[in-house]
């Protein structure tokens, strides 16, 4: 499983990207006002600093096909790594149709159960993004669509990759590689708690006691 980082945080994506884990980002609305800065200015630093894809998403006000085809086409044009996010709606597959078949990447997000999966992978998505921790906020378990998910795609020979979205601890990481899904955004905080071990943390303090006890500092 390949890591993207869900963020518009760029000094978050630096040091993520610096660690060598990441291949791509996605954003979304609510993350670029976050950041408090223009929609493409943010998205043209993400591409000059990672190397894969960048999803960027059409506005949160625009709903018909129309607008999305309109602004995906923008979308497209910032940068060859750019793909278009789209909301799992009626409106979005007729946008993702269009958009597909021009030669566009496109990301179906929002996505919460595996029919509106499926509908989006017919309709051309290059990607899907099931969220999982918000479906464990309502108290249903978000683990469960990921591997209906990928058991649905996996029997009807489908390519449209898998990005499991709202991820909200290591576990869900875990637990999505092991049913095979083939991407996860995290935010950064969660690779860093990928990275903790207290273990580790005594090991390292140990080996530096050690050799200082012999050698000094």
């Amino acid at each position: 499983m390949r890591f993207f980082l869900d963020t518009a945080n760029v000094d978050d994506i630096k040091k993520a990207n610096d660690m060598g884990v990441i291949c791509g980002v996605t954003t979304n609305p609510s993350l670029i006002a976050k950041s408090g800065r223009q929609f493409e200015d943010v998205i043209k630093e993400i591409t000059s600093i990672v190397d894969g894809a960048i999803s960027g998403e059409v506005k949160a006000t625009t709903t018909d096909a129309e607008g999305m085809i309109k602004e995906g086409r923008e979308i497209a044009k910032i940068h060859p790594n750019m793909v278009v996010k789209i909301p799992t709606t009626v409106e979005g597959l007729k946008a993702t149709k269009v958009l597909s078949s021009e030669g566009v990447k496109t990301n179906l997000t929002l996505v919460f159960n595996p029919t509106q999966a499926l509908l989006a992978a017919r309709a051309g998505a290059t990607y899907v993004s099931p969220f999982l921790g918000r479906l464990d906020d309502i108290s249903q378990n978000g683990l469960d669509l990921i591997a209906d998910i990928v058991e649905i795609f996996e029997a009807g020979g489908i390519d449209t990759q898998i990005i499991c979205a709202s991820v909200r601890n290591p576990i869900h990481v875990i637990e999505c590689a092991k049913m095979g899904a083939d991407i996860a955004t995290v935010p950064y905080n969660v690779i860093e708690q990928m990275m903790k071990h207290p273990l580790t943390d005594q090991g390292i303090e140990k080996f530096q006691a050690d050799y200082k006890a012999v050698f000094g500092e």
